[in-house]
């Protein structure tokens, strides 16, 4: 049975076959400059008309018409009864069957629903359930770029994995095992004609908290999830394995004795610490918990740093920290909602009409008018994940140069901003002493001390990461490894075993 490692990411997801000792990823994205890489992100959409709207909704339109021909008719008898000449009589008993008629016509008015529906209907009035059914799907650049073409013909899931585990019902859980079974295929079908095999099983990283606040009954929702997608996508045969202990699994080829290590894995949507000890007689089997010393994590990534980036040093110049003509503060609401791409009911919220009426409102009275005009821009084109995005990408140039201009043509053709080093550390502040707790909280758990330190997932190539990681463990030797191939090449290592 050929089985893969597949690192399912938040922002990025890899797929590798292993024989042990070697790792052959597998090419995802042949539009992307690094095609064994590819964007997490989904993009469902509509090239021609959009489909018939869902049954309840139909039926919901046809209530609403019924009550409209129900006070037609009230008022069509109190005309009858009002009536002085016998042929006003006949005049109104005629209408009173035509409405009764009406009313009673369930296909006329079946029709007619439906009619007046897809006059007015927009894919955000679609539920992700009927997208995932009828839509159709684009992965990696292929998606986004279609997204950016054209916004309002489709929905762009920004990253699945932050929902699994959240509060979804039954509808939403469905809509998200379909999506993912989309996406397992895909990779599954791209392995198969790279590898010339039938690929019948998986082994899929998991973080050790999913993104969300149900604790561990969302973990075991995003688990149930992620089993029934793959189900459905074909596979036979799949597991899971904690992301930092894959990429423990990864350096422990290069140790030549026995360690314990500590592996930090900062990905896009969460932090996960481990403490293992690696390089034991019982580095070939399967199970690996009794090497397992500590084990911790939550729901705070990368993509936390690119929305924190936009707050403190991008939406000032869209308005945030403004006032009005008498002095009220223009809303925090609307911005740190414009950058939720990783909760669809906010987002929503932000994109809904009356969200777009409350921010020209505010902007007729703002002091700085001009500023709001962005922030309604990207309210009404919908451009919170290209923003999010250039955020992401500002991030990764600031790791590499102490100052940036940031061209935002896609909000306005003049729009840029400046951005320095020091504006990346200062919107990082919150979040890395957040980091260095979970890393402190996880010693504290570990019979043992470690021996090593790695440094993993994409955030980890921050020089500011870096320094403030190193900086807690100066005397301890760090292991050198691919940052973003570690977690996903442990899991194809782990995908032999099974």
């Amino acid at each position: 049975m050929v089985t893969i490692g597949i690192d399912y990411g938040t922002s990025n997801s890899e797929v590798v076959l292993s024989d042990g000792k070697h790792h052959q990823f597998v090419e995802l994205d042949s539009d992307s400059k690094t095609p064994f890489k590819i964007r997490s992100s989904v993009f469902i959409y509509y090239e021609d008309d959009l489909p018939m709207p869902p049954v309840e909704v139909i039926e919901e339109k046809v209530q609403h018409i019924k009550r409209g021909i129900s006070a037609q008719l009230d008022k069509a008898k109190d005309k009858y009864e009002e009536a002085t000449t016998p042929a006003e009589q006949r005049r109104y008993l005629t209408q009173i069957d035509q409405l009764r008629g009406e009313f009673h016509n369930t296909p006329k008015l079946q029709r007619r629903a439906i009619n007046e529906l897809l006059k007015h209907q927009s894919v955000d009035d679609l539920p992700l359930y009927k997208m995932v059914e009828t839509g159709t799907f684009l992965f990696g650049e292929a998606g986004f770029k279609q997204y950016l073409k054209t916004p309002e013909k489709g929905r762009l899931i920004y990253s699945p994995k932050n929902f699994l585990g959240a509060s979804l019902l039954s509808g939403q859980r469905d809509a998200f095992v379909g999506l993912i079974a989309k996406q397992l295929g895909f990779f599954k079908s791209k392995a198969e004609a790279q590898l010339g095999k039938t690929v019948e099983g998986a082994v899929v990283g998991r973080p050790v908290k999913y993104h969300g606040t149900r604790g561990e009954d969302g973990n075991q929702q995003a688990i149930s999830i992620m089993r029934d997608a793959a189900t459905l996508a074909g596979f036979k045969k799949i597991d899971f394995l904690e992301e930092p202990i894959a990429a423990a699994y990864r350096i422990e080829q290069q140790l030549t004795e026995e360690k314990v290590a500590l592996v930090v894995d900062i990905g896009g949507g969460t932090t996960d610490i481990c403490l293992i000890r690696l390089g034991t007689q019982q580095q070939h089997q399967y199970d690996r918990q009794q090497d397992v010393l500590s084990v911790t994590g939550t729901r705070l990534g990368g993509m936390e740093c690119d929305k924190n980036l936009i707050l403190k040093s991008i939406a000032p110049s869209m308005g945030l920290g403004s006032e009005t003509t008498n002095g009220i503060p223009v809303p925090p609401l609307y911005y740190n909602d414009m950058v939720a791409v990783d909760d669809i009911p906010r987002l929503n919220s932000f994109f809904s009409d009356e969200m777009g009426l409350e921010i020209a409102q505010t902007m007729s009275v703002a002091k700085e008018p001009e500023k709001l005009e962005k922030l309604l821009t990207v309210q009404e084109e919908k451009l919170s994940a290209r923003l999010v995005n250039s955020s992401r990408l500002a991030k990764e140039m600031l790791s590499a140069k102490p100052h940036i201009v940031l061209p935002l043509k896609y909000i306005d053709p003049q729009y840029q901003v400046e951005l320095t080093e020091a504006d990346l550390k200062r919107s990082m502040i919150g979040w890395m002493a957040r980091v260095k707790s979970l890393i402190t909280e996880c010693l504290k758990k570990s019979p043992e001390q470690p021996e090593i330190l790695f440094i993993t997932g994409g955030m980890s190539l921050s020089p500011v990461v870096q320094a403030e990681i190193k900086a807690m463990f100066p005397n301890l030797p760090v292991v050198e490894a691919d940052a973003f191939k570690s977690i996903s090449e442990g899991l194809s290592i782990q995908a032999t075993r099974l």
